[in-house]
């Protein structure tokens, strides 16, 4: 007896066994790039002359709100696996608004760098606040293609698109969010102890 197997189960098949993988070899390219920016911070701190200052408080708002955003996407995710839509667009609306959020604060952190003398680039500049610029900006730049994603996941959430039967692109999705979530809790607390 033959099976007939549609075009797009074919595809939807054939995708789900492509993204999954994919996704996890960006992140691991994404952890040897903030394992080697953490090394280099490591090195030059035991060269001696370190600048040593308080992390702004928004970053500490910010790690709250990735905490709180995952929460809420996690939400979402529950809620599509039991074909509740309106969880669904619920969940997925608070995380893109917690999303925007962290950006926010982000900025405003670098705000409180600027005020404490904590500069980036220029003759009063230190290479510990440098590292600190760098690194949370290299974050920010891959959680701007975490927010990409996220309004097409919204869009997506919106039309009513995820269920129990087709939640490969807000699996794919919610594996970068939280990955981007510990990965920043991970920084946050390096620079404190750092």
């Amino acid at each position: 007896m033959e099976t007939t197997v549609s075009k797009e189960e074919f595809n939807r098949e054939k995708r789900r066994k492509v993204a999954k993988p994919l996704m996890w070899l960006g992140m691991i390219s994404i952890v040897m790039l903030f394992a080697g920016l953490t090394s280099a911070v490591i090195v030059r701190k035991g060269d001696g002359n370190w600048l040593h200052f308080e992390m702004p408080s928004m970053f500490l708002f910010s790690t709250l709100i990735i905490v709180a955003s995952s929460l809420t996407l996690f939400f979402a995710s529950k809620s599509a696996s039991s074909d509740r839509a309106s969880g669904t667009k619920l969940g997925i609306y608070a995380t893109l608004i917690l999303g925007l959020l962290f950006v926010f604060t982000q900025f405003e952190g670098y705000s409180q760098l600027v005020e404490m003398q904590v500069y980036f680039t220029g003759a009063k500049a230190h290479a510990s606040g440098s590292y600190l610029y760098i690194i949370s900006a290299a974050h920010l730049a891959h959680l701007f293609g975490g927010i990409i994603a996220l309004f097409v996941v919204t869009f997506n959430a919106w039309k009513e698109r995820y269920n129990s039967k087709n939640l490969l692109g807000l699996q794919v999705f919610s594996t970068y969010w939280h990955f981007l979530g510990a990965m920043w809790i991970y920084l946050y607390i390096f620079f404190r102890l750092i």
